[in-house]
């Protein structure tokens, strides 16, 4: 089997996102009356008490289908299963349940989007029990013995190819972050070899100079120190990232004095203004080149993405500890979806985050969107 399609039916990472349970629970409310109504008013129902009870009771195995979702399947299943055999074999038909029970559709879709490798063969073989079993024992025909198994089939293929695009999707952002850590690894490591450089220089020139001017080697071993500081905090950073042995971007690291080269670099429709407040002259290379990676990618997206923008405006201040750069276009915002959906976002908010730092994304105080990151001057690793 490939590796991207095994990867596919691996154990999902996050099986239950917790913003998405309320969902189920509005499942619950509106199938738990409905299966009361049904219980009561349908006609014809056999064994109506304990149908009534069964069925209200298993619509709350819906609660487990992110978490548990074969146990929740099994559960249904098996009570409806054990059900039908003992009305099969009293003569009471091979069917016996309320029109509500079709929810057990959810859990079957539930199994294939959540469930791990073994739980959906179990679970299929199951399911495919309970198809073959439900059609012997009412037979009506072939074209309705094909009708229920394309009924059945439905969650199936939905959970399949759900399950298939998120999981693509968490791969393609994994490799987002990925050349991301690369990307900065290649920067801290030219760094990180200019530091030790200008460390290694002073030392040498410290013994040459000691014996005849010790005050000359005292200056340099406070040069090699505030040097070796330095290079520690960029070693820091680059421990985290990973590299490959692709070829290392030649081209000269961005700064945050580039992004006014960068802005003219983009015409005039939008006008991109520049405003940059402070003292950048001794900013780590690599919180600068990350402040010029971060306005790249803003400026860029808000001129492919936001409609109708006349004016982006991109701020960077500073203080004694941290860096601040604000990019905000004056666009609509429902034409601005790449700001918290686009792989560009994951990059930024992972190259901030390796340096220390947070970014923010999400629509402006009046117009268009707003992306807001702050580094500290001096990256430290997370």
């Amino acid at each position: 089997m490939p590796t991207a399609l095994k990867s596919c039916w691996a154990e999902p990472r996050a099986p239950h996102p917790p913003a998405r349970v309320w969902r189920d629970w509005v499942l619950v409310a509106v199938l738990v009356p409905t299966a009361i109504a049904e219980g009561l008013l349908r006609p014809n129902v056999v064994w109506r008490p304990v149908v009534l009870v069964l069925a209200v009771a298993l619509v709350f195995t819906l609660l487990w289908r992110r978490t548990h979702p074969f146990a929740a399947f099994a559960t249904v299943f098996a009570a409806w299963n054990a059900l039908d055999l003992i009305a099969f074999a009293t003569g009471h038909g091979a069917s016996v349940g309320l029109y509500t029970m079709v929810y057990v559709l959810i859990l079957l879709y539930s199994l294939l989007r959540w469930g791990s490798g073994r739980d959906i063969v179990l679970g299929m073989a199951i399911a495919l029990f309970a198809y073959v079993f439900g059609v012997a024992g009412a037979w009506t025909g072939v074209g309705d013995a094909i009708a229920a198994f394309v009924f059945m089939a439905f969650p199936v293929v939905l959970g399949a190819l759900v399950r298939y695009v998120s999981t693509s999707r968490l791969r393609a952002m994994d490799q987002v972050r990925l050349r991301e850590r690369e990307q900065l690894a290649r920067e801290l490591h030219d760094t990180v070899a200019h530091h030790v450089s200008a460390m290694v220089i002073r030392a040498q020139a410290g013994r040459v100079v000691a014996a005849t001017r010790p005050e000359a080697a005292l200056e340099a071993l406070a040069v090699i120190e505030a040097e070796g500081s330095r290079t520690l905090a960029e070693m820091r950073t680059m421990v985290g990232a990973l590299r490959d042995r692709a070829e290392a971007d030649l081209a000269p690291q961005g700064g945050v004095a580039d992004i006014e080269r960068l802005a003219r670099s983009m015409g005039d429709e939008p006008r991109v203004v520049v405003q940059l407040t402070g003292d950048f002259a001794d900013l780590r290379p690599s919180v600068g080149a990350a402040l010029y990676r971060i306005a790249q990618e803003s400026i860029t997206n808000a001129v492919r993405h936001a409609r109708h923008a006349t004016r982006i405006v991109v701020l960077v201040t500073e203080d004694e500890h941290w860096v601040q750069l604000s990019v905000q276009d004056d666009g609509d915002v429902a034409s601005s979806a790449w700001a918290t959906t686009g792989y560009g976002v994951v990059g930024m908010r992972e190259r901030a985050a390796l340096l220390g730092g947070t970014l923010e994304v999400g629509p402006g105080p009046e117009r268009g969107w707003l992306v807001n990151a702050v580094l500290p001057r001096v990256a430290s690793a997370r």
